[in-house]
């Protein structure tokens, strides 16, 4: 594998774990879990050498990252029922469309 090739499967490895971090700052178990989850698949594929694949791999990260930074959110219940959520401001807030009822 090339040195630059080297750097960028680096660089990524260093940013999905930013990413966990900054998506579950307060939540020790999800925290230990995604960063369990993200050493498994970088060692998973640390046999790769094709630089075609590695490419493809590194697209996954990229992909997975923004995944993680614009659709994860966690809430936490604060009384029975209620709960609040941490809105990031990368999070994707899609248009709310009403319900209406169709006759039936």
């Amino acid at each position: 594998m090339s040195s630059g090739l080297k750097q960028e499967v680096l660089k990524c490895f260093k940013s999905l774990h930013r990413a966990r971090q900054r998506v579950f700052c307060s939540d020790q178990f999800a925290l230990e879990k995604s960063r369990e989850r993200i050493n498994e698949e970088f060692r998973k594929h640390i046999h790769v050498t094709n630089a075609e694949e590695i490419r493809s791999l590194i697209d996954h990260s990229k992909a997975v990252e923004k995944e993680l930074l614009t659709n994860v959110v966690q809430a936490k219940e604060v009384a029975p029922g209620r709960y609040e959520v941490r809105l990031r401001p990368e999070v994707e807030r899609l248009k709310n469309v009403p319900f209406k009822d169709v006759p039936g």
